[in-house]
């Protein structure tokens, strides 16, 4: 008998739910904190309260007026382009889950039919998948149950996705309006603010998870195997529409930019965001659909799936056999433990040091993650030493493998300092501080076809380190704790999402303020501390996206591991016929789906830019600035284009598992896995960093800091011109199909698993009769 873990049952059930809770309160405290900037003409509104009026407070003086402008028609013009903004997301959000919200009632209906023919629907006790002596519940409860916590995450996601972007909507105008106080204010607003949906997006998932667990224990009593078969599900609805929310946020953002950037700058030679170009609030909007509302659903799925791979191969090792809740809920005490560090972290950036000067806001962001992580580290030997006994088994293709908790502690290590080595990667291969982007501006000097090259040879190049950290991590926790030690590494990466999220979101609400600066006919002064905001978020936002892939390989290989024990494959052969048509078509799947998502892309903006240039051709006055343009007819043309064109990528996804498994068995599926999984993480992390390297190339440029960069320019200069070109390309590279492939290899994997029972009994009817 293996001893128990230190932390008794009572506390972990009180511990859990109270880090949770405290999350969700900190983040509603950071909402209050921004609030207090008044979207009101009343100047002393901002000022009341007094709490807050010293470092870092809203009572300032503004360190100057508008030139020539009325400071009240500033205030009320930034309220009037916010709400807009707000509308238009909302509108779209909405437009989308009507869609979304059909397919979740019918993939319910799935699922439950699917996995309750296992058995015939049988309401008799059966007996357990992995030790034949005992009984476990019916497969039609797992089936029904599995078909509530895919509601369940779905719901959570789309929630997720929606809050965060009411949030970022509420704060984009503010940041804009504390620029005026310097940008160290503006900082703190639009930093805050991205914290409010990274502790709401980390702290719910953790608590409805957690009630969830806990609700089903009631009816499933000791059968932690079928409880934990079932909790797959919450992975796979978090999942599903993280899919339609980052594929059709995706092609709306980038429809909007691409059409905006090639007529406003290249065509009319007119600034970015300027309020004559009819795209603009459709840019505005699309920031926050995409980047923001597909962001968060999109790290919501990752931490529910990683967390959902861990707790299934717990369940059938000595955690699950001996009934050790406190082990059992390791993973949930990973992301409690993450709460309270990303909550220590936050402090730093808001409320211990101040930001003075532009050059400061980059390191204060990267510093978010070095801090983070360092604390985290200690964090997780304690939750290691508490939360697990010093020696259990741990579940691994047949037999029980022997692990130590010192092991498990390091698995954890090494996919939480693997993801900041990721982090820092794709920031030197995206930041234009360093030699590659500013390699990638200097070939602008002879047109764009050269620009084109230097950026795609980048995004090769910066795919070599973090495979290796990827690879080194994989190695190490499954050498440690079989797949169990893979999933807790993968929940390592993810367990400072609050901060990621927080620092991810940072940057679309800057790319908004900017905006809204612009619009509003703001001093050049404020455009260039808004554009600082901005050109720091768009590094970190890589950051983000370099994190959510390097999990996304972890989670899905994990998937993978447990989709194969609960199919009852003992080895994947790649030298059978079954297996390596599976692995090439899987392989082939990212760049159809890549495809995909880029022609959508592509046949939008062709729409947007026909419209665009139809009003500024047939409007009179419109470039003038007397006349005001049709924005409604392009935020239209982006919805419409986004909700059609993101069925298609979206079935792909979906059915592709259904169908392998169905007509060809598990050994033909867990080949498309393996595929799909080796070349997607390849492809992703490419595509995203070739966006960000063209997308800074560009502001480079633009910014003119350095002689170099001087030399390049000004706006609307052959090299700035060729850099927009490369940008436009890289749009939907960096926005839509990049990290949109981190979702296709996760979800197949998570679907796979759920649906593993039935494809294990009915799955191969080809193979059968031929």
């Amino acid at each position: 008998m293996v001893a128990p873990a230190l932390l008794p049952e009572l506390w972990t059930e009180i511990l859990v739910p109270i880090c949770a809770v405290i999350g969700i309160a900190f983040s509603l405290f950071q909402w209050y904190v921004v609030s207090r900037v008044k979207l009101t003409t009343d100047l002393g509104a901002s000022s009341s309260g007094g709490a807050n009026n010293g470092k870092n407070g809203y009572g300032d003086y503004l360190i100057e007026e508008e030139e020539g402008v009325n400071d009240q028609s500033v205030v009320a013009k930034c309220a009037e382009i916010q709400t807009a903004i707000s509308e238009g997301a909302t509108s779209f959000l909405f437009t989308e889950y009507k869609y979304v919200g059909v397919f979740m009632i019918f993939f319910a209906a799935v699922i439950f039919v699917f996995l309750g023919s296992v058995e015939g629907f049988s309401t008799d006790n059966k007996p357990c998948t992995y030790d034949t002596t005992r009984t476990c519940k019916p497969a039609l409860a797992t089936a029904g149950f599995s078909t509530i916590a895919f509601v369940l995450g779905a719901v959570t996601s789309v929630l997720s996705g929606f809050l965060g972007m009411k949030i970022a909507t509420y704060a984009n105008a503010r940041t804009t309006l504390e620029a005026r106080k310097g940008v160290g204010k503006a900082f703190i607003v639009a930093f805050r603010s991205g914290a409010v949906m990274g502790f709401l997006l980390a702290a719910s998932g953790l608590l409805v998870l957690y009630i969830t667990i806990n609700v089903f224990k009631i009816y499933y009593g000791d059968d932690w195997e079928g409880l934990f078969e079932a909790i797959t599900g919450y992975g796979l609805g978090g999942s599903s529409m993280a899919l339609f929310g980052r594929v059709g946020g995706g092609i709306y953002t980038k429809a909007a930019d691409v059409g905006a950037d090639l007529v406003g700058k290249i065509e009319r030679n007119i600034p970015e965001d300027d309020p004559r170009n009819p795209a603009v609030i459709a840019d505005n909007v699309g920031d926050n659909v995409g980047d923001i509302a597909g962001m968060g659903s999109d790290l919501f799925g990752s931490y529910a799936e990683a967390s959902c791979a861990a707790l299934v191969v717990a369940s059938i090792s000595s955690f699950g056999i001996n009934h050790d809740f406190t082990a059992m809920c390791y993973p949930l005490l990973i992301s409690s433990m993450g709460i309270l560090v990303c909550l220590i972290t936050t402090l730093f950036a808001t409320d211990f040091f101040e930001i003075k000067v532009v050059k400061e806001i980059e390191p204060a962001l990267k510093n978010q993650l070095i801090i983070s992580t360092v604390i985290m580290t200690v964090g997780i030997a304690i939750v290691s030493w508490v939360g697990l006994p010093t020696s259990f088994t741990i579940f691994n293709f047949g037999t029980q493998k022997v692990v130590k908790n010192w092991q498990l502690f390091l698995c954890v290590c090494v996919g939480l300092w693997a993801g900041l080595i990721i982090g820092f990667v794709t920031e030197y291969y995206t930041s234009n501080a360093y030699s590659p982007v500013q390699d990638v501006a200097d070939s602008c000097r002879t047109g764009a076809a050269t620009n084109v090259i230097f950026g795609l040879a980048l995004g090769y190049k910066s795919v070599i380190i973090p495979i290796f950290a990827i690879a080194i991590s994989i190695f190490v926790s499954f050498s440690f704790a079989a797949m169990y030690g893979v999933a807790v590494a993968a929940l390592g990466m993810l367990s400072t999402i609050a901060t990621g999220l927080a620092i991810d979101a940072y940057g679309p609400i800057s790319d908004n303020a900017g905006g809204i600066a612009e619009m509003a006919g703001m001093s050049h002064r404020i455009r260039e501390r808004t554009d600082a905001l901005d050109a720091a978020g768009n590094t970190t936002a890589a950051i983000g996206k370099g994190f959510a892939i390097g999990s996304a390989a972890l989670v899905s290989l994990a998937l993978f591991g447990a989709f194969v024990s609960r199919a009852g494959i003992h080895t994947v052969d790649v030298l059978t016929p079954k297996v390596i048509i599976g692995l090439l078509v899987g392989a082939m799947l990212p760049y159809w789906f890549s495809a995909m998502t880029m022609k959508s892309v592509g046949s939008a903006a062709l729409k947007m830019v026909e419209e665009v240039r139809r009003q500024f051709n047939t409007i009179p006055g419109l470039m003038e600035g007397t006349a005001k343009p049709d924005y409604a007819t392009c935020v239209k043309i982006s919805t419409d284009a986004s909700i059609k064109e993101m069925i298609p990528p979206g079935c792909l996804v979906m059915l592709t598992p259904l169908i392998v498994g169905f007509f060809f068995g598990v050994e033909t599926l867990s080949g498309v896995l393996a595929g799909s999984l080796v070349s997607g993480v390849q492809i992703a992390i490419s595509a995203s960093n070739t966006g960000g390297a063209w997308d800074n190339a560009k502001k480079y440029i633009e910014a003119g800091v350095s002689e170099h960069a001087k030399s390049l320019g000004p706006k609307g200069s052959e090299p700035h011109k060729a850099a927009v070109i490369g940008d436009t390309i890289g749009d939907p590279l960096k926005d839509t199909s990049g990290p949109s492939l981190n979702i296709l290899i996760k979800l197949m994997a998570v679907e796979s698993l759920v649906f593993a029972p039935f494809f294990a009994t009915h799955g191969g009817i080809l193979f059968k009769y031929l």
